[in-house]
């Protein structure tokens, strides 16, 4: 909080350091010349003599000089090792800090800034304003979902002014009022926009036809049931920079991708086909390695295809499976209970950190069989697999082709250790199946594990639900624009 007792967790500053205004000429009569403002750098405290700078100056700001403290202003924040604290430093010397640290345990992507100082602050020029604005750039690139602090009233405006939101009345503090703020972080509504939201607009002339996108109930779903017969076809490229960069591991996404499709509507794969390109004979064996490798993995023969040397890299594949009750996307209702069946082995794909987890290749064909079954055998109401939206920006896929918006526990997602709850909503799982039914979709063992961490509601959109009760915007609204399947 500022200038009052901060609650741990929450931001502590001592005086608004205003904008440093532009140099101009003054006259000799004017009298002396303003000092000018320090020059300073931020960065991360990675060393004792630098904290212990940082905790001096926080010492003789809230103990000496406000008396907010007793003795000591140091908490459990200060000794939890994921803390990290940001210093300015002019010269050899520390001017200001603040720490940012989760509030909870284990980390859930929900942290809060606290203790901001900084020092000589009639000669600060602008330091706590840069201290907030690298604190909010810190968090971010760790993956952080909500930033939260508490601040002295009349400092809120400062704080809007840097792109705050202001949620609530805070704590009254030594007869001081104090606001909550929240940094907005945008990542899964970008991760959403940038891969699905232009969907609607540039599918438009195919829905001309009848029956173009798909019949009605499977429009915008992952396969396509074929008219009079039993078969869903998918299909999926592989990004032309992914196949030029990694061959093999394009060649081993290209079928994974699309058996995962199949088996989010409950089919059995049964056939491949392949549209290849290359430059070099060379880099088209590379792919086509990566392709057959994944094949035999699951069980599933390429029959036929295109293959062209002499091009630039290119990659996509058809996948052909089979089943009687195809499940759709947009079979969900509000009320219906989501749940997340996720292989949380493996580990982050070299070279894709935070973007992609690998959990598939590791796999033998016969752990990959039940990957591939799970949806089939559970028969939920309506199911998708995690696409490039993410976890998040794909539940909002399925709740706008069921007609519904869509609500996350953040304590209830499954996700592996090494992965960020912001990289893991935002990221290409390897294999992960949102389901949605009436009731908790049954863990049934094997290489996924099942959790129910969220429900469908009226109200459009994706939302995370906070261990503190508070609620956040992670879609605003429909994805895909394509409406209700």
């Amino acid at each position: 909080m500022l200038d009052g007792r901060p609650r741990p967790g929450t931001l502590a500053h001592t005086t608004p350091a205003p904008a440093c205004p532009a140099p101009r000429e003054l006259s000799i009569l004017a009298g002396r010349r303003a000092a000018p403002a320090p020059a300073f750098l931020i960065r991360v405290a990675d060393d004792p003599t630098t904290l212990a700078a940082y905790h001096a100056l926080r010492h003789q700001e809230f103990v000496e000089r406000q008396a907010l403290f007793a003795g000591s202003d140091r908490d459990h924040v200060d000794d939890d090792p994921s803390t990290d604290v940001l210093v300015a430093i002019a010269g050899d010397t520390v001017v200001g800090g603040v720490r940012v640290a989760p509030m909870h345990s284990p980390d859930i992507g929900w942290w809060a800034g606290s203790r901001l100082v900084v020092a000589d602050t009639a000669h600060a020029g602008g330091i706590g304003r840069a201290l907030v604005r690298a604190a909010c750039a810190h968090v971010e690139q760790a993956g952080v979902l909500r930033f939260d602090a508490t601040v002295q009233a009349r400092y809120a405006t400062m704080f809007a002014s840097l792109g705050w939101d202001d949620t609530g009345t805070g704590e009254t503090i030594g007869e001081r009022a104090h606001r909550r703020m929240r940094w907005p972080l945008h990542q899964i509504q970008r991760t959403a926009d940038s891969t699905k939201s232009l969907l609607a607009d540039v599918l438009a002339p195919l829905r001309h036809q009848d029956g173009g996108l798909g019949p009605d109930g499977f429009r915008g779903d992952d396969g396509v049931p074929l008219a009079g017969s039993d078969m869903i076809a998918a299909c999926d490229a592989i990004i032309p920079a992914m196949v030029d960069r990694d061959p093999e591991w394009a060649g081993w996404c290209s079928v994974l991708v699309n058996i995962n499709d199949l088996s989010a509507m409950g089919a059995t794969s049964t056939a491949l086909l392949d549209a290849v390109g290359a430059p070099t004979t060379a880099h088209l064996r590379r792919i086509v390695g990566g392709i057959a490798g994944a094949a035999q993995a699951w069980r599933t023969p390429v029959v036929g295809g295109h293959t062209q040397v002499g091009v630039p890299a290119s990659l996509s594949v058809t996948a052909l499976g089979r089943t009687t009750e195809p499940i759709a996307a947009g079979g969900g209702r509000v009320g219906d209970v989501v749940s997340v069946a996720a292989d949380l082995g493996g580990s982050w794909r070299p070279g894709y950190h935070g973007r992609q987890w690998d959990s598939t290749s590791s796999r033998s064909a016969t752990e990959l069989g039940e990957l591939a079954a799970l949806v089939q055998r559970l028969r939920p109401a309506a199911a998708k697999d995690v696409s490039m939206a993410g976890l998040a920006g794909t539940l909002g896929m399925l709740a706008e082709a069921s007609g519904t918006g869509a609500e996350l526990d953040v304590t209830a997602i499954p996700r592996p250790d090494a992965a960020t709850m912001g990289d893991w909503l935002t990221c290409f799982p390897g294999f992960a199946m949102l389901i949605a039914d009436r009731q908790p979709a049954a863990d049934l063992g094997g290489p996924a594990v099942t959790a129910s961490c969220g429900r469908l509601t009226a109200a459009p959109g994706v939302r995370l639900r906070w261990p503190d009760g508070e609620v956040t915007t992670a879609v605003a609204s429909t994805v895909t624009g394509l409406g209700v399947a």
